[in-house]
């Protein structure tokens, strides 16, 4: 059974970009193809839900490869755009006021995962996070992906602080 999702879509505007692609820069570090994180469409800092997204299109670069003649947005570069938009929210709103941050953000690991749906081009992948625990050394986010109102994926996503 899935998840009870963390925010209603339809109570918020979609169509309104927050956060741009040059805006995540000085956040994240993953650039050129494995940016999977477009940009953020919705924040609530003290609630700390953020949503994402990020276009699925036919010419991507793992299309032709993952699945000929079918292509499915692979379920790894799902958990890597939900951890993206998760190490955003931490390095951005998370340690605003710690002046002493010099480590990397990284992928810690990645829990109770579940593929719920299909992700095939041409379609715009919804990533809602929230966060569940956030210290100096880590954090914890809860993340889901919707295609339209389908929930096609969850996971818990762990970062660290290198």
């Amino acid at each position: 059974m899935a998840a009870t999702p963390i925010l209603d879509l339809s109570a918020i505007d979609l169509t309104q970009v927050l956060v741009g692609p040059r805006d995540l820069d000085p956040y994240l570090k993953q650039s050129g193809r494995f940016r999977m994180l477009e940009g953020v469409l919705h924040e609530d800092v003290d609630a700390g839900v953020l949503v994402g997204y990020r276009d699925i299109r036919a010419d991507d670069w793992w299309a032709k490869d993952h699945i000929p003649g079918r292509p499915l947005f692979p379920g790894a570069l799902q958990i890597e755009a939900a951890a993206q938009l998760a190490a955003y929210d931490y390095s951005a709103h998370r340690l605003a006021t710690d002046t002493e941050h010099q480590g990397f953000v990284g992928f810690g690991g990645v829990e109770k995962a579940r593929f719920r749906g299909s992700v095939e081009p041409e379609c715009r992948l919804h990533l809602v996070s929230r966060v569940l625990k956030s210290s100096r050394r880590m954090f914890r986010y809860e993340a889901q992906a919707f295609v339209e109102d389908r929930m096609v994926f969850e996971a818990e996503i762990i970062g660290v602080i290198f």
